[in-house]
């Protein structure tokens, strides 16, 4: 379920959600300093669910998608993130949120969303303003190797995925 301005209570201590109005405006801000590199917090009550624009992929399936249930939802996407959902551990006790360039309070918390997407639910233009911006954020299925790798860490499956799209061998 995605938190709403109404009945907002922080789910993370070190995060908050800036409620803005217009669709897609809200965003999660950063309430101290981590470090790049730094693990930021784990993923806890994740559940499964189908392909949405509130879900994550976690694994190379069509099903293979999870509600956050919690503030990490607004985090926005960006071409230059500062941020991953690395939930590359076959454990998912291990999966967490990481840094990946140091934040401090006040930055709003973006991940570079193919990193995790194969093929999204809701395709959009994107306006992160960045100089790698991509303009138009559809899924790692439409971007070249080159493009994803440029963005610092890509899932383990949205590599392999790449692999077999392209013919390469594993």
């Amino acid at each position: 379920m995605k938190p709403v301005q109404k009945s907002y209570v922080p789910s993370h201590r070190d995060f908050v959600v800036q409620f803005a109005s217009g669709d897609y405006q809200s965003s999660l801000v950063s309430l101290k300093e981590f470090a790049a590199g730094e693990v930021m917090a784990s993923l806890t009550g994740l559940t499964k669910g189908p392909k949405a624009y509130t879900s994550v992929q976690c694994g190379p399936g069509a099903e293979d998608h999870l509600e956050l249930h919690s503030d990490f939802v607004y985090a926005n996407h960006s071409c230059g993130p500062n941020i991953v959902f690395d939930m590359s551990s076959h454990d998912p006790s291990e999966w967490h949120l990481r840094a990946l360039k140091r934040i401090v309070p006040g930055d709003a918390v973006t991940f570079f969303y193919p990193s995790t997407e194969w093929d999204m639910d809701q395709p959009f233009n994107c306006t992160c303003g960045t100089a790698m911006c991509l303009k138009t954020i559809q899924g790692a299925k439409y971007l070249s190797k080159a493009e994803l790798l440029a963005r610092s860490w890509v899932s383990p499956w949205i590599l392999e995925l790449v692999k077999e799209r392209d013919g390469e061998a594993s």
